[in-house]
């Protein structure tokens, strides 16, 4: 029976529209709560006047609300879908930090940043499920293309500081409110499609289940922790590190390492399905730790051709185990997108703030030097992950 099922989705053709529609609102999204969040909290340091620990509470506030908020959501979407979410998650997003452009105080700057990273939690589970159900047999490949918009805005979410932001201040985020009420058109058009398949997906789902491997789950959400909070650290902590250099350098940077990454996140995506998900992601932490170890010892185009294969490498697993999860958890989708994309990825704001104090007590070379050892603890970890070739029920993988 699970034979059968597994030859039925081959030659099912990936829905294009769909995937891709879910895979550009989650470069809106991440644009502003991963991509610019962190790279705004130099400007906003400046603005409210902060020390290094105050400054990281902001992306702690970010990433908490997104992290707490993402597995409840999935739990929620798994019991009573809510597609709607998928709109209205990418709207109070970017809403929530264009509103920090006009924020009269640093309370209300964190109320801000905690509504966006709210709208990201309600996002990332219904998004990531629609973009399973339009994959067709073609898991890895269409999750490569959803993880690639979201690290695409991440990348350029940087880039936005030294390019605009630079030039209008803090209140030129106001200008962010036509592109939420655009998202709401874009996202809305596929919202009809996306009930129909979540409807049908459920009914697949009461003919068989596969059964949760927990302590797995348990493995792998440590493992995308540790990866996040190395990736989060880089990009929040290489304005500090390089000092002596400008922001629109220190931010060039950031491009680099997070655009090399989004790279990497498409192209694991492919390979995984040749390698094998445990396979890649083994070769994704043990490949990244050297450049991460050396960086801090590098400078000029040596430190961009390391950051470039520093991003490549260690996020090269992303949207693998991001289906991974998903193998693990097959009873709860949205929960594994949940825990894979929002509580692994958005926890590296926790560790951001005790980055920050450790930085306030110790220097930022400390915290980098602490950085450089995360990939390999990770890859140690993930040594003890179970197989990939998990096999299932006859759900026709759901979906």
């Amino acid at each position: 029976m699970p034979n059968q099922a597994a030859q039925s989705l081959n030659g099912i053709p990936i829905y294009k529209r769909a995937v891709f529609t879910f895979s550009g609102a989650h470069f809106l999204n991440d644009l502003v709560t991963t991509g610019m969040v962190p790279a705004l909290v130099v400007m906003y340091k400046q603005a409210f006047h902060l020390n290094y620990t105050a400054s990281t509470l902001i992306v702690l506030v970010s990433y908490l609300t997104s992290s707490v908020a993402q597995p409840l959501y999935g739990m929620l979407a798994d019991r009573k879908p809510n597609v709607w979410w998928l709109t209205v998650g990418v709207f109070m997003s970017i809403t929530g930090l264009a509103l920090t452009g006009i924020a009269p105080s640093l309370p209300w700057l964190l109320v801000f940043v905690a509504m966006s990273g709210l709208g990201s939690g309600a996002f990332h589970p219904e998004a990531s499920r629609g973009t399973h159900l339009a994959s067709g047999s073609k898991k890895g490949l269409a999750q490569a293309i959803f993880q690639v918009g979201g690290n695409a805005g991440q990348a350029f979410g940087p880039l936005m500081v030294p390019l605009f932001l630079i030039h209008t201040g803090i209140k030129g985020l106001v200008w962010l409110l036509p592109v939420a009420l655009l998202s709401l058109l874009y996202t809305g058009q596929i919202l009809k499609w996306l009930h129909r398949r979540v409807k049908e997906s459920a009914h697949a789902l009461k003919q068989g289940e596969g059964e949760n491997h927990i302590v797995g789950v348990i493995l792998l959400v440590i493992v995308i922790l540790f990866r996040s909070w190395c990736q989060i650290g880089v990009v929040v902590f290489l304005p500090f590190y390089l000092h002596n250099v400008s922001i629109q350098v220190s931010e060039t940077l950031n491009f680099v390492f997070v655009g090399a990454g989004a790279l990497g996140t498409f192209l694991g995506g492919l390979w995984s399905d040749r390698l094998g998900m445990k396979r890649l992601l083994l070769l994704s932490m043990f490949v990244a730790t050297p450049f991460a170890i050396l960086f801090p010892h590098l400078d000029g185009l040596l430190s961009y051709a390391d950051l470039l294969l520093f991003g490549f490498s260690v996020l090269s697993s992303f949207s693998v185990s991001v289906v991974y999860m998903q193998k693990l958890l097959p009873k709860n989708i949205a929960l594994a997108s949940g825990l894979s994309i929002g509580f692994g990825v958005g926890a590296g704001g926790i560790g951001s703030i005790f980055m920050g104090g450790i930085s306030d007590l110790m220097g930022v070379p400390t915290v980098f030097s602490m950085l450089s050892l995360l990939p390999l603890i990770a890859g140690v970890i993930a040594i003890f992950l179970p197989s990939d070739r998990i096999r299932h029920v006859a759900r026709a993988n759901a979906l």
